[in-house]
């Protein structure tokens, strides 16, 4: 029996436009054979790597609630996962492939979200390690610090998936752009050097583009509920103009804008939006900057964090000119790499490292730690 070919018989029914597991690039060349499909076996690299169960401490939109139905950054993934194999069955894609990148896509976020990752961007500039944006961490996480430093060697479209995926950039038309594997190492290590580079971003595949804009629909809805949930504002401030459209629940606007997407991409090669959704979409994200992201953190909490993030950076870089073997950075983290990391990599960037890959408690207890004992 040919396990492989069982596992690879759904092929048969793809687009013509889906990525196929025989245009698979590895990074780092072919792994030993093995009955599962090469973005199948992407996925359960990612799921059982420890960046993956780090998820679940870390921050989505609102941290430190007494609240254990707000969500965190896990839920989020696994909104993006169900969102994006939807779309991909719907057009006859890769689901293999759109999982694998939407699992893998936020493994690279920071404590606290967004704002943790804005701090830890000023901390890089500051040290000449170029930019620091979540999505590009999520690449080097997977490609470079993962198994001690080994890395997973994941196929390039899983990595050009994860690199691409920014659902804050919202677009009404994807349409995915050929690449080698060089050109996707060009697009990675350009994001260090511009910071606008990231809005030039377009995946190699149209599964890539599924995942891109998944990722929108899949915290747009959610947020809101989060947001009432703990009365940051009431469902009836939203604009008719975007319930009308969209709705009111993140039900009804995950449905309407999947069956919007699958009604104007299918048999195409791209992805589309039609004008209304698009409008709709970009009006709630403005909604959402305004009555939700802008107001989940006080000015005071904001400063706070900033003030954690370079004092527990500018610690753990001491602990590294005095090599104080006794510290947790060696123990939990250092000890175990590579000598190749260890020798290549700048004492600042071991450090964006580590604390970029804490959970949010983690970090906390970390800070917590050095100003006990100062």
């Amino acid at each position: 029996m040919n396990y492989k070919e069982i596992m690879l018989r759904h092929e048969k029914d793809l687009s013509d436009y889906a990525c196929k597991d025989s245009d698979a690039i590895r990074l780092f060349g072919n792994l030993s054979d093995d009955l599962r499909p090469n973005y199948f076996r992407d996925t359960d690299r990612i799921i059982y790597s420890l960046s993956y169960t780090r998820y679940i401490d870390k921050t989505q939109v609102f941290s430190k609630q007494q609240n254990d139905h707000i969500s965190k950054r896990i839920i989020h993934v696994q909104f993006v996962s169900k969102i994006a194999r939807t779309i991909a069955r719907a057009l006859s894609l890769n689901e293999d492939l759109a999982e694998a990148i939407a699992l893998g896509h936020d493994i690279g976020h920071v404590p606290f979200g967004h704002l943790g990752e804005k701090y830890l961007d000023e901390i890089s500039m500051r040290y000449g390690e170029g930019h620091f944006m979540h999505n590009v961490q999520s690449v080097r996480t997977l490609m470079v610090l993962e198994d001690n430093g080994k890395g997973k060697n994941l196929t390039v479209q899983t990595l050009d998936g994860i690199l691409c995926h920014n659902g804050e950039f919202v677009q009404d038309f994807y349409r995915p752009k050929q690449k080698t594997k060089d050109d996707f190492l060009n697009d990675y290590y350009s994001c260090y050097k511009d910071a606008s580079y990231i809005k030039k971003l377009v995946p190699m595949t149209l599964e890539g583009c599924v995942v891109r804009i998944s990722d929108i629909i899949g915290y747009l809805g959610r947020d809101i509920e989060d947001a009432v949930r703990l009365g940051v504002f009431d469902i009836h401030e939203l604009p008719e103009s975007i319930k009308d459209i969209l709705g009111d629940n993140n039900r009804d606007i995950i449905n309407n804008i999947i069956k919007d997407i699958i009604d104007n991409s299918y048999g195409k090669d791209y992805l589309k939006m039609s004008p209304n959704i698009y409008k709709a979409i970009k009006d709630l994200k403005h909604f959402n900057q305004e009555h939700i992201y802008n107001k989940a953190n006080s000015d005071a909490a904001k400063e706070k964090i900033r003030m954690m993030f370079n004092e527990l950076f500018d610690y753990l870089l001491s602990v590294l000119k005095n090599n104080d073997y006794t510290n947790d950075i060696y123990k939990v983290y250092l000890n175990g790499m590579t000598d190749e990391y260890s020798s290549t990599t700048t004492d600042a960037r071991k450090v964006i490292d580590y604390i970029s890959g804490m959970t949010d408690e983690f970090f906390t207890d970390e800070f917590n730690k050095i100003k006990k004992a100062s």
